[in-house]
């Protein structure tokens, strides 16, 4: 059986490997969750490094793929790990980019820490729509802790809407956390907005890489 390492500082990571198991039951997941430096994995890119570097060592070498289920340490590692450890295969979550037929409205939830990469703002050039960016750097800690509520969530987005005079017709998450809240995004835009996750695209890259094709819930 194919084994597969999911590394994040929270409950992203977890969200992840149990909808990753639903969907891909040929696999092994082994979840490595850095809880104790969650804080430093979501705000300091170097620090998250050198964090998911101690917390995958014993991993590295001995799993047949590493997932990144961090948008930070993808846009500003998963480079620097393919490189040093060149015989372990490696994916992360990336900044979904919106079908661009039709130009609408962004609105991106994310960190700040996310915000200021440079692999942030060359995403948001690319997206060449117009765009709000809402840095929600609170919300990690409180979805771990279980003390966000859905109408906390509403309030403040909506605040920053009222505020921003800019109501999105699309919405991206990111930040591994926020998989969360999308129901309550959901529930409260309707279908009329579209919310954009890194789930799909992460499995479609996961199965590319270990060349696994077909309906894999069929292969139970």
């Amino acid at each position: 059986m194919l084994k597969v390492a999911v590394f994040d500082g929270g409950y992203g990571g977890d969200f992840f490997a149990d909808w990753l198991k639903e969907e891909m039951p040929v696999i092994e997941i082994n979840r490595v969750i850095d809880w104790r430096n969650a804080e430093a994995i979501l705000t300091n890119p170097r620090l998250a490094r050198k964090m998911a570097a101690l917390a995958l060592n014993e991993h590295i070498g001995k799993v047949d793929l590493v997932v990144f289920a961090n948008h930070l340490i993808t846009a500003t590692s998963l480079r620097y790990f393919k490189r040093k450890y060149k015989t372990q295969k490696f994916v992360g979550f990336e900044l979904i980019k919106p079908d661009r037929f039709i130009k609408r409205k962004v609105l991106v939830l994310t960190t700040k820490a996310m915000s200021r990469t440079i692999c942030y703002h060359n995403y948001i050039l690319q997206l060449k729509t117009k765009t709000r960016t809402l840095c929600l750097d609170d919300w990690p800690a409180l979805i771990d802790d279980g003390e966000l509520s859905d109408e906390d969530v509403i309030k403040t987005i909506e605040t920053f809407l009222e505020k921003e005079r800019f109501r999105p017709e699309e919405i991206v998450l990111a930040c591994s956390q926020f998989q969360d809240i999308k129901a309550a995004l959901a529930k409260h835009f309707g279908k009329k907005v579209r919310i954009y996750d890194s789930y799909d695209r992460t499995l479609r890259q996961i199965c590319k890489t270990l060349r696994l094709r077909g309906s894999l819930k069929k292969l139970k």
